[in-house]
């Protein structure tokens, strides 16, 4: 729950947690129990963290359903970049062996698995 300021005429501002859908509802204040308009004060505390704290809001918040835009996109995968081949670097081919009887083996894949 978001947290709100009030301020009383009498005794002055205060704040108080309360639901989203009561967000422009008057609160009793809590030393005189006159009822209290919401006011805004103070900034966001969002703004004064560092930096750190900011990106990990950030990236907690994002969704992860939604696609990366072209600029998000080229931000991750710049120029040179060998994952998707945008860059001028090409992906390293894969490990291949052959044995004397002509059968094919991938020393890198999965142990597990037969090649045909």
């Amino acid at each position: 729950m978001p947290v709100y300021e009030y301020l009383c005429k009498d005794c002055g501002p205060f704040t108080d947690m309360r639901p989203m859908a009561e967000c422009d509802d008057p609160q009793d204040c809590p030393r005189c129990e006159t009822e209290s308009q919401r006011v805004i004060l103070t900034a966001p505390a969002f703004f004064c963290m560092p930096s750190d704290k900011r990106k990990a809001h950030a990236t907690n918040e994002s969704s992860k359903h939604a696609p990366k835009t072209l600029d998000q996109y080229k931000a991750a995968h710049g120029p040179g970049c060998g994952c998707c081949g945008t860059g001028t670097k090409k992906k390293p081919g894969r490990l291949v062996t052959k044995s004397k009887s002509g059968a094919v083996g991938f020393p890198t894949a999965r142990p597990w698995m037969i090649s045909h």
